[in-house]
């Protein structure tokens, strides 16, 4: 069922109409009185979600029991990260998802519906697997907060997958990335139907039916001034809620170029992006984009790892961004690869496969550490001199010199292609 629905191209929901909006749909709800909230971390911060739970707990009050923020693999929030995205909100509500140790494997999704879904490429079964918390918390309400937006591995983010890979663990984390990996980033990208969420939506339709969960979805875009602003808002407990936001955001955030870009610039906002786990969105979002041979230029001020898990960021370090062929043999060699198909999910989708370059610019990462994993190395202050995030202008830009580039603050709320590619 669907209990708010508003938005469009040109819709603009301030705070005021985003306070209506979600209080118009829990007044629908009724009375409840063991509310979990479960919003995504501060790597997702411009989703609006913190003001969203915000919100909530001035709805609820005391019956706000418990904030799960859906980390994945991300490292736990800070109590000044916390603070900042969530205002008003007393940190003892808060809760850390362990996705090693604090999950239950709630259903089992067949081999052979996996291999019916990937065209016989996968046949090994999926356990769904959630926080306990989540599963039998005992809560009468469950709010999943996030936005929809292109996403790499499951092609559209948010709905279950906030739930199935946000407070999921090591062996439901790992399979799912890998079925992306293996269906293709470009094919995938963008696509609100697909092996991954055919997989996730079987697990939601078979093994959590009962629980009490109610997805509040934002599709965030940018006005004519290069702001972030909430042009969609859909609140419902049904694939629907997520059918109609997904339609809104690719029409939002998914740019369509005639001819392919030959260079690009990304800023990475450092209170964001801290790892090539999280800073590779400048690949993904751009990939279908960027011409063979172009280049792709990463300004990464907060980059100091490559993983945002210390397993995962050790096996970045050994095996690098060196293609499919190159992650796949390594795969079939080493049982430690075997063991986080995610991490060779993300290595396969962080690579260029040779057809573009990508040089990063860290601000904490030496020379040596950036072209051990494949990727070209350039000094972040003197590259900044040349493209100065201060002065360049969100999209085209034509430098003093003469060069064309194409500019994105930020990776994450957009996808960009040329027409050749969705052919």
């Amino acid at each position: 069922m669907i209990y708010y629905q508003e938005g469009s191209e040109n819709t603009v929901i301030g705070q005021n109409e985003l306070e209506k909006g979600l209080y118009t749909a829990l007044d629908k709800l009724g009375s409840r009185k063991k509310v979990l909230v479960i919003p995504p971390d501060c790597t997702r911060f411009h989703s609006r979600a913190g003001e969203i739970t915000s919100l909530l707990y001035k709805y609820y009050k005391t019956d706000l029991k418990d904030i799960l923020p859906a980390l994945g693999t991300h490292e736990p929030m800070t109590g000044e990260q916390i603070d900042e995205m969530f205002p008003g909100i007393p940190g003892e509500l808060f809760r850390i998802h362990n996705w090693r140790k604090d999950v239950v494997t709630v259903g089992t999704v067949p081999g052979e519906y996996i291999s019916e879904i990937t065209g016989g490429a996968l046949d090994y079964s999926w356990p769904a697997q959630l926080n306990k918390l989540v599963f039998s918390g005992g809560h009468d309400l469950i709010l999943s907060v996030g936005q929809v937006v292109p996403h790499e591995v499951i092609g559209m983010a948010n709905y279950n997958k906030n739930l199935f890979v946000g407070t999921g663990g090591p062996e439901g984390i790992n399979k799912s990335h890998f079925v992306g990996a293996v269906h293709g980033i470009e094919r995938i990208l963008g696509k609100a139907d697909n092996p991954v969420r055919r997989m996730l939506n079987y697990a939601s339709e078979h093994f959590i039916k009962h629980l009490p969960v109610v997805y509040i979805h934002t599709v965030v875009g940018r006005d004519d001034s290069g702001k972030l602003v909430i042009r969609g808002l859909f609140i419902g407990d049904d694939p629907d809620v997520f059918t109609l936001a997904a339609s809104l955001s690719l029409k939002v955030n998914f740019t369509v170029f005639e001819k392919p870009l030959r260079k690009v610039v990304v800023y990475l906002d450092p209170s964001e992006f801290k790892s090539t786990w999280l800073g590779n969105k400048s690949i993904y979002r751009t990939r279908m984009a960027m011409a063979d041979d172009g280049e792709l230029i990463v300004l990464a001020p907060g980059l100091k790892e490559f993983g945002e898990d210390k397993e995962i960021d050790r096996l970045i370090r050994k095996y690098g961004y060196r293609g499919t062929p190159a992650t796949l043999e390594a795969l079939r060699q080493n049982e430690e690869l075997k063991q986080n198909l995610s991490a060779a999910a993300h290595l396969i989708h962080g690579s260029t496969e040779g057809r573009f370059s990508v040089t990063y610019c860290p601000g904490n990462l030496t020379q040596e550490q950036i072209e051990s994993v494949n990727f070209k190395y350039a000094d972040l202050n003197e590259t900044i001199k040349k493209y100065d995030p201060g002065k360049l202008k969100e999209g085209f830009n034509t430098l003093s010199d003469g060069q064309e580039i194409f500019y994105i603050s930020n990776p994450a709320t957009g996808l960009w292609s040329s027409r050749e590619r969705l052919k």
